[in-house]
């Protein structure tokens, strides 16, 4: 967070100098908090936005309109408000407001996440959703997951001998990262530009995206508090290690031509006009911009969904038994694992769907711009209006589900509530135009990680700890991973 409170003041006094309070009473908005003079509600985030805009929605509604700084927002907050953004209005909805350090990691826009809604973000979706995210696609990747894991499970082999606790939140960044780096860039994470540094470079963007940068409401004064908190110089360093990692990746392609069918080589093609994108010219920016898309939501998604599912599962001793009962049952001694044995192991699905709506991994999906003028749930939406989907609030929500702290997957049984943006109860991946395109390719080695680590080990807490030690606290930024590291001591069994 960009220590807010440590800040107020400067925005306060020196803003009034060069702006008067111009807010203009606009009828019919969804209702929100008093504000104060400049700031607007931005001292009212705190540290965990989705939270602090969760405990407001309980008194202002499922749809709120909030003011940071010069931005004009809206806060949807329940699954019949989130399914007129999301499909009703989708079209009217769907574009991206300019994200100053949005901006900078994508190459001035130019991927798919950050990009506003437009004839170049249309063509690169649908190509890339064709060519890259397709099931076909998926399937041709899996010979890489499986070796991947199979090497992890080498290394919990090795820790389990020796009983050694996993640092899961290290262990399976670094897992997703392998993953990532074969099938997306065709080299190894080992001795890459990336390997001492793929954490600090995902986390970082994680961190500088999902901040609520003082440039973005502030547009006189706001870089200069960005530099003194440290926000802009975070996003520079960030970016030079990325922007250098994607360099070598490419220099590898253009040397080595016997690369052939992963994501650069398609890029790479791109570029040369192999592949048509109507009058659209492809540089190399795009292909980084698109890159980062693949790098960051690529590693971070399945690591920080695995640490979640262990984190819930140890910390439920009756969960784990019964899923691990499952998986063993249905597995019964066979060596070689692979992903479609996830089809028959219904409780494990039931697993992650909850751990999906405790923990969403997003829990307040990057905010949308109106495009235009829209009415929703009775109030007016003005077109450049901010709009916010607060993911964990939807999770949370007792009028939504019954007990909604408690871990309990046997909530999904015989309920056909899915987290593939088809059902606005549950929305980890988010829904309609704007949904991930690469839940797919992520769930793939989220469920064959899972399975492994549930057939082939049993697990338990260091130092004496027991289930009710486990914290379940999450950090905040744009993804919201474990914030205290989950450590768990791997034990050989027969099926190791």
């Amino acid at each position: 967070m960009i220590l807010w409170y440590t800040i107020v003041a400067i925005v306060f006094f020196t803003s009034i100098l060069i702006a008067k309070n111009t807010r203009k009473t606009k009828k019919n908005l969804p209702p929100g908090p008093p504000r104060f003079p400049i700031i607007g509600n931005l001292h009212q985030l705190g540290t965990k936005p989705h939270r602090s805009m969760f405990k407001l929605s309980e008194k202002y509604g499922s749809l709120m309109s909030l003011k940071f700084g010069n931005v004009s927002t809206v806060v949807a907050s329940a699954p019949e408000t989130v399914k007129e953004v999301l499909k009703t209005f989708d079209i009217d909805c769907c574009s991206r407001p300019y994200m100053t350090y949005g901006a900078r990691l994508s190459y001035n826009l130019k991927d798919l996440g950050f990009s506003p809604y437009s004839n170049y973000w249309k063509e690169v979706r649908k190509l890339t959703v064709v060519e890259l995210y397709t099931a076909k696609r998926v399937q041709s990747f899996r010979h890489i997951r499986e070796e991947e894991v199979a090497s992890f499970v080498d290394f919990i082999k090795e820790s389990a001998s020796l009983e050694n606790p996993v640092n899961f939140n290290h262990k399976l960044l670094k897992l997703s990262a392998s993953v990532i780096c074969r099938l997306g860039f065709g080299i190894s994470l080992k001795g890459s530009k990336l390997e001492n540094t793929f954490e600090e470079v995902v986390h970082g963007v994680m961190e500088v995206v999902g901040s609520f940068a003082a440039a973005d409401y502030f547009p006189v004064i706001g870089g200069i508090i960005d530099r003194i908190t440290g926000l802009h110089g975070k996003c520079e360093k960030v970016f030079k290690a990325m922007d250098s990692f994607f360099d070598e990746a490419i220099k590898h392609h253009l040397e080595d031509e016997s690369i052939k069918d992963d994501i650069i080589d398609l890029l790479l093609k791109m570029e040369r006009g192999e592949i048509g994108l109507g009058e659209i010219q492809f540089t190399r920016d795009n292909t980084k911009g698109i890159l980062l898309n693949v790098l960051v939501a690529g590693i971070d998604s399945s690591a920080e969904t695995v640490t979640w599912v262990m984190t819930h599962l140890i910390a439920n001793p009756r969960v784990m038994k019964k899923a691990q009962a499952e998986v063993r049952e249905v597995i019964q001694n066979k060596d070689h694992i692979t992903e479609v044995d996830i089809e028959r192991l219904e409780y494990l699905k039931m697993v992650v769907k909850e751990a999906f709506r405790i923990n969403p991994i997003v829990p307040l999906l990057v905010p949308r711009e109106a495009i235009k003028d829209v009415k929703i749930g009775g109030y007016a939406i003005p077109k450049k209006t901010w709009i916010y989907i607060n993911i964990w609030a939807i999770h949370r929500n007792p009028n939504v589900w019954e007990n909604p702290e408690a871990f309990i997957p046997e909530r999904f049984l015989d309920n056909e509530i899915d987290y593939k943006g088809l059902n606005f109860e549950l929305l980890p991946f988010g829904s309609g135009r704007r949904m991930c395109p690469g839940l797919g390719m992520g769930m793939a080695l989220v469920h064959l990680t899972l399975i492994n680590l549930l057939y082939r080990f049993d697990w338990k807490l260091p130092d004496g700890m027991e289930a009710e030690d486990v914290d379940l606290e999450e950090s905040h930024g744009l993804a919201c991973p474990k914030k205290v590291p989950l450590q768990l001591i791997p034990v050989l069994t027969q099926w190791t």
